[in-house]
């Protein structure tokens, strides 16, 4: 009878771990839901093959978007190694993309923007090098259509200062983001990193493979 009785207290522990445990399992799958902010502001430039590129050609694709400049001599080059390595682990899926623009239109002529491409490893053939429009269209779009910050710098860094940021864009046009591990809201991904903060490359891939999956 003992034995019997102590084979029921342990099934009846299970239940009521797993009833427990059902909330706390759908919370987690719950937290994985990527959140979404304001849609990315229409824009319209020039790629680095001279092509006209807007929000349609986006459109029903997955992409990355970077501030950058070719002539970036500390941040940029560290950007674009880790969008290569992107590009890499998508490079068959049409439905991805890659936005990189220029915060220096008057330098980084489509031209100049080809050669980078080349010096750079770029072949993604969804990865655009964008460029064309007027330095103070590029910084509206950054600084109001993104909230990610631009602006003149010091020499060491080029002469300009930008985020070292990456913005995940949804196929319908929305940034998207996970939240972080204290529950705030990431809205956007480092690049870079050090020994104490590491980049979060990691969680923009994966984030990237939940987007193309919805």
């Amino acid at each position: 009878m003992k034995k019997k009785y102590s084979y029921v207290g342990i099934t009846f522990v299970i239940l009521l771990f797993g009833i427990y445990a059902i909330p706390k399992i759908v919370n987690r799958f719950d937290d994985s839901v990527l959140l979404k902010f304001g849609k990315v502001p229409n824009f319209e430039f020039i790629n680095q093959e001279g092509k006209t590129i807007t929000n349609a050609s986006y459109e029903d694709k997955v992409y990355v978007v970077e501030f950058f400049f070719s002539t970036c001599p500390s941040i940029c080059p560290i950007m674009n190694q880790k969008m290569v390595v992107l590009q890499n682990a998508f490079f068959g899926n049409p439905e991805f993309g890659i936005a990189s623009i220029s915060i220096t239109p008057d330098i980084d002529t489509p031209a100049v923007l080809k050669e980078y491409a080349k010096n750079n490893d770029i072949t993604h053939k969804n990865w655009h090098l964008l460029t064309g429009k007027s330095q103070d269209v590029v910084y509206e779009l950054s600084t109001k259509g993104f909230k990610l910050y631009v602006g003149k710098g010091e020499e060491s860094h080029g002469g300009f200062e930008h985020s070292g940021l990456f913005a995940l864009v949804d196929k319908n046009g929305y940034i998207r983001s996970r939240k972080d591990d204290l529950g705030n809201p990431l809205m956007y991904y480092s690049a870079l990193g050090d020994k104490d903060f590491p980049d979060q490359m990691k969680e923009l891939k994966e984030d990237i493979k939940l987007l193309l999956n919805e």
